[in-house]
C-alpha cells in the first residue's frame, strides 16, 4: 500500500460512486486512496439509465462520449396499461433541448461505468484502488480519520483526512459513524429476469418502458450488454407469500413473462435475480471527516432509474466542496452544505418521485388507476406540462434545485 501519509481522502467503495469520488479529487492533485472489500470489480447487471443531469456531470470530467459508446441512446419513454394493452403516455426527451445538451438518456450498465473511471484512474499518481480491503471499523479524532479492516496479508490500518463512505446500502462507514437510515422496506421484494427477447420488434415498445397493473406492475428496459443486439430486462413486484424458490422457479418466470407478454414458446432467460427494496434517507450526509454518498446515504425503488444517478450527483456535489476545502478556496461551512443540499434532494425528489412513480404503477382501485392514467395522457399531451414531468424525471430540476440551498 502506497501513500502512507494521512494528508490524503479514504473512500470506502468501488462502485460508480466511490469511483467518481476518486477520480474527481485525483485530477484536483488531491491524494486519494479507494478501500474495496471485493477482489475486482463486479460486472453484476444493476442499474443503467443514465438521465441528462447526469450526463452533463460525466461530460464535465470528460467521460461523457465513452459511456455514449458503450450504452444505447434513448429518447423516449413510455406508460402503458397491461390489461389493455395501450400505450397511455409518451415522453420525449427532445422537449428538453433548450434546457441540456442531452436531451436523452444512455442506457450505460453501472459496472461499465465503473470499468471506464477505473482505467482513468489508473494513469492518475493520486490515486490507489485497493481490492480485497474491506472497511469494518471507522475511528475519527478532530484531525483525522482512521480505517481498519480485513486484507489477504493481514489486517490494515490507514489514515486519511477525510473519509467518504460509498459502500453500498449496508454501508458499515454509516454505522460506525452511527448516522440513523430512516424510512421503510417494502413488503414484497422485487424480482429481474433477463432475455434475449426483442421486445421492440415484437411487440412496439421503446428502449424504456413502465406497464400499470392492477395485480403486478412491471419496468421494461434494453441494455447494450455485449451487444448489439443487446439484453432487455423485465422488473416485476413479487407475491410477499411466496419463497425465493417459488418466485424465481422455470414455471413462474414463464408465467410472469408470459401474461405480460404473451408469444409462442418460452422465453430464454440469461439472467434471474430477486432483491428488496428500500427507501431510505441518512439522517445526515456528514459527520465530522466522515461523509456518506450513493446508496450508503439513501435507497430507493428503481422505478424511474434515480437510485445510481442520485449517488453520481452526491459525488459531484461532495467532491467540488472537498476541493475547494482542501484548497483553502473555502471553509469547513462548505461542507455542511453537500449534506444541506444532497439529503434535501435525496428526500423531496428522489424519494418523493420513486415512491409516486411505485404508487402510479401499482394502484389497484379502478377508479385510482383510471385518475392516474388520464393523468399521464394529459400530462404527456401538453408540451408546457410534459416539459415540467420531463424536468423532474431527467433531474434537471433537483440538481437545479439544490444548487439555490444552503
Amino acid at each position: 500500500m502506497t501513500g502512507n501519509s494521512p494528508d490524503r481522502v479514504l473512500i470506502a467503495g468501488a462502485g460508480p460512486v466511490g469511483l467518481i469520488c476518486a477520480y474527481r479529487l485525483a485530477r484536483a492533485d488531491i491524494p486519494v486512496t479507494v478501500f474495496e472489500r471485493e477482489d475486482q470489480l463486479l460486472d453484476d447487471p444493476r442499474a443503467a439509465t443514465t438521465h441528462p443531469a447526469t450526463l452533463e456531470m460525466l461530460a464535465e470530467i470528460g467521460i461523457v462520449e465513452e459511456v455514449k459508446e458503450r450504452g444505447l441512446h434513448c429518447r423516449e419513454f413510455y406508460f402503458w396499461d397491461r390489461p389493455t394493452g395501450e400505450i397511455v403516455a409518451k415522453f420525449d426527451h427532445q422537449l428538453l433541448a433548450d434546457e441540456t445538451e442531452f436531451p436523452y438518456v444512455i442506457q450505460c450498465e453501472q459496472f461499465k461505468l465503473s470499468q471506464i473511471v477505473l482505467a482513468r484512474l489508473q494513469s492518475l499518481p493520486q490515486c490507489e484502488v485497493i481490492f480485497s480491503h474491506d472497511v469494518t471499523e471507522v475511528v475519527q479524532s478532530a484531525d483525522n480519520v482512521t480505517i481498519r479492516g480485513p486484507a489477504p496479508d493481514g489486517p490494515f490500518e490507514k489514515t486519511g483526512r477525510y473519509l467518504i463512505g460509498a459502500d453500498g446500502g449496508r454501508s458499515v462507514v454509516r454505522h460506525a459513524a452511527e448516522i440513523e437510515f430512516e424510512g421503510f422496506t417494502y413488503p414484497e421484494r422485487f424480482v429481474v429476469f433477463t432475455t434475449p427477447f426483442d421486445f421492440e420488434a415484437a411487440r412496439g415498445t421503446t428502449y424504456r418502458n413502465y406497464y400499470a397493473d392492477p395485480d403486478e406492475w412491471c419496468n421494461l428496459f434494453k441494455v447494450s450488454a455485449d451487444g448489439p443486439p443487446g439484453l432487455w430486462r423485465t422488473v416485476f413486484p413479487t407475491d410477499i407469500n411466496q419463497s425465493d424458490e417459488e418466485v424465481m422457479s422455470d414455471q413462474a418466470v414463464q408465467d410472469r413473462l408470459q401474461k405480460f407478454f404473451p408469444k409462442d414458446g418460452d422465453y430464454e432467460i440469461v439472467h434471474r435475480n430477486i432483491y428488496v427494496a428500500h427507501q431510505r434517507v441518512a439522517h445526515r450526509f456528514r459527520k465530522g471527516r466522515v461523509f456518506l454518498a450513493g446508496d450508503a446515504a439513501h435507497v430507493n425503488n428503481p422505478i424511474g432509474g434515480m437510485g445510481l444517478n442520485g449517488g453520481i450527483h452526491d459525488a459531484m456535489n461532495l467532491t467540488e466542496k472537498l476541493t475547494q476545502v482542501w484548497r483553502g478556496e473555502a471553509n469547513d461551512h462548505a461542507l455542511d452544505v453537500y449534506d444541506i443540499q444532497r439529503r434535501t434532494t435525496a428526500v423531496e425528489f428522489v424519494q418523493a418521485q420513486s415512491i409516486q412513480n411505485k404508487k402510479r404503477l401499482e394502484a389497484s382501485d379502478g377508479e385510482s388507476r383510471k385518475k392516474n392514467l388520464q393523468e399521464l395522457r394529459e400530462i404527456s399531451e401538453d408540451p408546457v406540462r410534459a416539459k415540467k414531468f420531463m424536468m423532474g424525471s431527467s433531474m434537471l430540476e433537483s440538481v437545479r434545485r439544490a444548487a439555490t440551498l444552503g
